[in-house]
């Protein structure tokens, strides 16, 4: 399975690079990085990594064959493109692969309160089947701090992906 996990924005980035340490290893893993993430992984290896202007690089074709992908955060700037149809850097690129190629593409907008453009951009995503999860807690979970609070959400995007894990406590 190859899955991209792209960071729009600067806040909140370290939640997209945590969904992608935590990936499972049998996993082909790659990453874009915003302008403002870009500083934050310059340390991780394993993982293929693109720049944001690279709209060239070889996830931004359908048949490169990408399985799924996840924005996290993901900005109200970017959301509004991918819902336009703007395909202007890589992250927006990738994300219209996706959807023409019908693959899961999961958007996890970090704002609150959500505007009414933001809604109808987020409606008009999840009636052509995109994925909508902002990080929101659950307290079902048993979370005790900010990491178990972390891996529940990136547990349940995992859920939403095909992707097993074990990151949270489950419903019993």
């Amino acid at each position: 399975m190859k899955v991209v996990v792209a960071a729009s924005g600067a806040s909140g980035a370290q939640l997209g690079i945590k969904t992608l340490n935590l990936l499972p290893d049998g996993i082909e893993k790659h990453f874009i990085l915003s302008k403002n993430a870009q500083i934050v992984l310059e340390k991780e290896n394993n993982i293929k990594t693109y720049q944001h202007d690279d709209i060239a690089a070889a996830i931004s074709s359908g048949s490169f064959g990408v399985d799924a992908m996840i924005i996290a955060p993901c900005s109200m700037n970017t959301l509004a493109k991918i819902a336009c149809g703007i395909a202007d850097n890589l992250v927006t690129r990738a994300a219209s692969v996706m959807i023409k190629e019908q693959k899961k593409l999961l958007l996890a907008p970090r704002e609150m309160p959500f505007s009414p453009i933001a809604l109808e951009n987020m409606l008009k995503l999840s009636r052509i089947g995109v994925i909508i999860a902002p990080p929101v807690m659950a307290y079902y979970s048993e979370q005790s701090d900010l990491d178990d609070m972390e891996n529940f959400v990136i547990g349940k995007w995992f859920d939403l992906l095909g992707i097993e894990n074990n990151l949270y406590k489950r419903w019993n």
